[in-house]
């Protein structure tokens, strides 16, 4: 989604949208944590398909349905979106398999590393340089993830499924030229074929735990379209009102409210090698996160051309 540069001062505007879109995605295994008797592919299933709805309620008050229409006739920007409709399902569906088993911290720990993955397929994919710190900070990742992989290997797909699918997914999403809201809706249009045939097989199969089977479970599931599109809407707005370098100093609050409802409200045990991994990628983002703003301060303080 192509963005206009907030110009300086203009943070505050958009900071409470950012703050609550960050909040409900950083609190939402508790909403997931309600759903652990369905299946995850039939609460991805639901989530996809009261997604669709949601959006175009949202899209028709903003006046975004041309949008949604003309790139769903464009054969260039569908192929695009086909591609990271599939890599956002494989991301919602590993999130919730992830709350479901209680590796809510493993899940924590993929949304750390997605910032450090991304600045990595940008210099792969799109010709970006790493500044000296940038560069740093990838490599104490680095160090973090091969402890994982000596010491919790049992979960460290999660954590690497879940960082790549959504730093590709944003990859993509950055080339294609479709706006945020109008791309979702094409992803889940995309999605809504196969999400329907596997909602209609377990409302026939029939166990008793998913749609159907209680008014309870039945508006729980229909609610994931809610808990789906409300933080994107929040998001879309805060990126039109502040610059993106901010932005991502916010991001940071999903994994952290994560990690801390894994640790004390699930009580997920923290075994050494995480608890390892974690404090590196906490310096890594230190670094980071010092580099963005050191080049937010040299651009604000830069007199106009």
């Amino acid at each position: 989604m192509a963005q206009t540069p907030a110009p300086a001062g203009s943070e505050q505007g958009g900071l409470p949208y950012a703050i609550a879109a960050y909040a409900i995605w950083g609190f939402v295994p508790l909403f997931f944590k309600l759903l652990t008797a369905v299946p995850p592919v039939e609460v991805l299933a639901q989530r996809i398909l009261w997604s669709l709805p949601l959006c175009f309620v949202i899209m028709a008050f903003r006046r975004q349905i041309g949008d949604y229409l003309a790139a769903l006739r464009d054969w260039r920007i569908l192929r695009l979106l086909l591609a990271s409709s599939v890599l956002i399902a494989v991301n919602w569906l590993v999130y919730i398999y992830a709350i479901f088993t209680d590796h809510v911290l493993a899940a924590s720990l993929g949304y750390y590393l997605n910032p450090l993955i991304n600045v990595m397929l940008g210099m792969i994919f799109l010709g970006e340089r790493l500044s000296r710190l940038q560069a740093a900070a990838v490599a104490i990742a680095a160090v973090g993830v091969a402890i994982l992989l000596a010491g919790a290997l049992d979960t460290l797909w999660i954590s690497l499924t879940l960082a790549l699918s959504f730093g590709i997914y944003g990859l993509i999403r950055k080339v294609a030229p479709v706006g945020s809201l109008p791309g979702l809706a094409i992803e889940t249009t995309v999605l809504m074929p196969v999400s329907a045939v596997a909602a209609a097989w377990f409302i026939w199969v029939g166990d008793g735990r998913g749609f159907g089977s209680g008014a309870g479970i039945s508006w729980l599931l229909a609610a994931g379209g809610v808990v789906t599109a409300v933080p994107l809407l929040l998001f879309a707005t805060a990126a039109r009102r502040m610059s993106y370098a901010a932005l991502g100093f916010v991001q940071y609050l999903a994994p952290s409210i994560a990690f801390l409802l894994g640790l004390f409200v699930f009580h997920e045990p923290l075994k050494p090698a995480q608890l390892a991994c974690f404090l590196l990628i906490w310096a890594s983002i230190a670094v980071f996160s010092f580099d963005m703003w050191r080049k937010m301060r040299a651009e604000r303080t830069m007199p106009a051309a």
